[in-house]
């Protein structure tokens, strides 16, 4: 029992010399930090410990934005190859993939709806956000959190159960009544000022400023609401739309659900954003497997996770992301909506990661099993083959009129209009005027 006791004052008082000696060691940190709070011992942690508490995303993307001491990107030098240059005929890169699609005929997904039933049909494979070869990184940036809807004919068609178009007619109806009124308020005082002095100008200004806001602002309820009216209206197209819908609801608390680790919400914000990132972090299997392929390739020499920023996009989500990024064509069939092609960011490869990367792919195309292009703005663009063999140069050669974009149809459409116009008018100007009697 002596002993015992002995030897627990013995271990006591090494373990308190061990924390005096901690201490001291300790103490100038927390001094030189300002901090007599565990703050400085946190610092002293492994970095292990830390990491630990970081996602494989959030790992992943430090590993590919990691500072390599040397130029990346497009200050990178590199030999481009020609298998990622344009064609001498620079249409000939978008004729050869929309040939793809009408040799094989392929379906595009209008909207998420449309997404959805590929999803369901198990046309498209769902990529992890992270593994070991690649990392999806910035893959739909663009999605919203508003309600899903129906692209059709240029219109977006919000979808709802019945429950829920109920809830939207009786938002836009007190938001019509609080415009109406806010309106009728603006304008009484708006003619309080009619008879003031012409310092008042300032204040008309404002008023008339804000009527004006108002007056656009319930212009867009009121054709919310015809909208609704318009589709809801009929029981052919509500019934329908409900039931796309219930797809909807069914994907997300099923295939996806079963992937996030529950159901998706349709009703909150934040569930829909995420359901939208997750159905657009998908690509048909044939795709899948020219991305794996190249990823692997990637990280066995430089042992980095390969930047993916864009699969698949349905043309409703395509037509938006065009808005702000010049690369997102409004050719009547982008590639991307097909689910063949995907985008490999390189700003933060280094000379030697781009070659490998391009070597990889020049060899793919050589092979028949992809079109390709080093794009200008940090991306390689692979649109994969749908049994890895070229189309045939007939269907390239009768897609050549189908590649220009859309913007670029009606800027040209528009030029003819005005030569066609000063054409007339000349002509009319040469004509002999008639004397006046």
């Amino acid at each position: 029992m002596k002993l015992r006791k002995t030897s627990f004052i013995f271990l006591t008082g090494n373990l308190i010399t061990l924390v005096v000696v901690a201490a001291f060691l300790v103490a100038p940190v927390w001094k030189r930090r300002g901090s007599g709070t565990l703050h400085g011992v946190a610092n002293l942690l492994p970095i292990a410990a830390h990491a630990a508490e970081i996602n494989p995303w959030t790992l992943a993307v430090e590993k590919v934005k990691e500072d390599r001491g040397e130029p990346t990107g497009k200050q990178a030098k590199v030999e481009i190859p020609a298998q990622l240059r344009h064609y001498s005929d620079t249409r000939r890169f978008l004729a050869t993939q929309l040939a793809e699609v009408k040799e094989h005929q392929v379906q595009t997904p209008p909207d998420f709806v449309g997404l959805a039933a590929m999803l369901s049909r198990g046309e498209l494979v769902q990529l992890k956000p992270v593994n070991e070869n690649y990392l999806l990184f910035g893959v739909g940036g663009n999605a919203n959190n508003q309600p899903f809807t129906r692209f059709e004919n240029g219109k977006r068609i919000s979808l709802y159960n019945e429950a829920g178009l109920q809830q939207e007619y009786d938002r836009l109806a007190g938001s019509q009544a609080k415009f109406v009124n806010e309106i009728a308020g603006l304008k009484l005082q708006l003619s309080g000022l009619a008879r003031l002095k012409s310092r008042q100008r300032s204040q008309r200004t404002a008023l008339q400023t804000q009527i004006a806001i108002a007056e656009k602002a319930l212009k867009v309820d009121r054709e919310d609401r015809a909208l609704l009216d318009h589709y809801y209206g009929n029981r052919e197209t509500r019934q329908q739309l409900f039931a796309d819908y219930d797809a909807l609801e069914k994907l997300a608390a099923e295939k996806l659900g079963k992937l996030n680790g529950k159901a998706f919400d349709l009703d909150n914000e934040n569930a829909r954003q995420q359901m939208k990132v997750q159905m657009l972090s998908s690509l048909r299997p044939e795709a899948m497997k020219v991305l794996e392929e190249v990823a692997a390739s990637y990280h066995a020499k430089f042992n980095r996770p390969l930047p993916i920023t864009s699969l698949v996009r349905p043309d409703e989500y395509q037509l938006e992301l065009s808005k702000t990024n010049p690369n997102a064509t409004r050719i009547e069939t982008p590639p991307h909506s097909t689910g063949l092609a995907f985008d490999i960011l390189y700003r933060y490869m280094t000379a030697a990661e781009q070659s490998q990367v391009m070597s990889d792919l020049a060899r793919l195309k050589d092979e028949g099993r992809i079109e390709v292009l080093r794009e200008n703005r940090d991306h390689y663009h692979v649109f994969a083959f749908v049994d890895g063999v070229r189309p045939h140069e007939e269907f390239i050669s009768a897609s050549l009129g189908s590649t220009r974009p859309a913007k670029v149809a009606a800027a040209r459409s528009a030029k003819s209009a005005r030569e066609a116009h000063h054409s007339r008018k000349k002509a009319a100007l040469a004509k002999p005027k008639k004397l006046r009697r």
